[in-house]
């Protein structure tokens, strides 16, 4: 079993064309043995963004502070700490921080193996 804190985790910035003021830690990925399931944690600064994308896996979100706004197909939607939203597979989605405070939030996606 694993246990440790989110600040103990290596951040990187999120290197997908389109992220702006975005990092992000592998909380629980392929290193650790997940076989089924990674969980991220994101990090947007004031005036940053996820990139706008889709893919064919749905995620899952808990906000863990800050607030923001998630782009959807359905048009913008705010979110904020102990919020959680669900993505589905295909999806076009972003998440913009346009307040003063960073926003966090914790993403879970299934392992790499399983979105082919």
């Amino acid at each position: 079993m694993k246990i440790q804190s989110i600040a103990s985790h290596t951040q990187a910035p999120v290197q997908m064309e389109g992220a702006q003021q975005a990092k992000i830690r592998i909380l629980i990925g392929p290193d650790d043995g997940a076989e089924n399931f990674h969980m991220r944690q994101f990090e947007i600064a004031p005036g940053g963004c996820t990139p706008h994308h889709q893919h064919d896996y749905e995620h899952e979100i808990l906000c863990l502070a800050g607030k923001g706004v998630a782009r959807t197909t359905e048009g913008d939607k705010p979110i904020q700490a102990a919020d959680v939203a669900f993505v589905p597979a295909n999806q076009m989605h972003q998440f913009r921080n346009e307040s003063d405070q960073p926003l966090e939030f914790i993403c879970l996606i299934p392992a790499p193996e399983q979105c082919k």
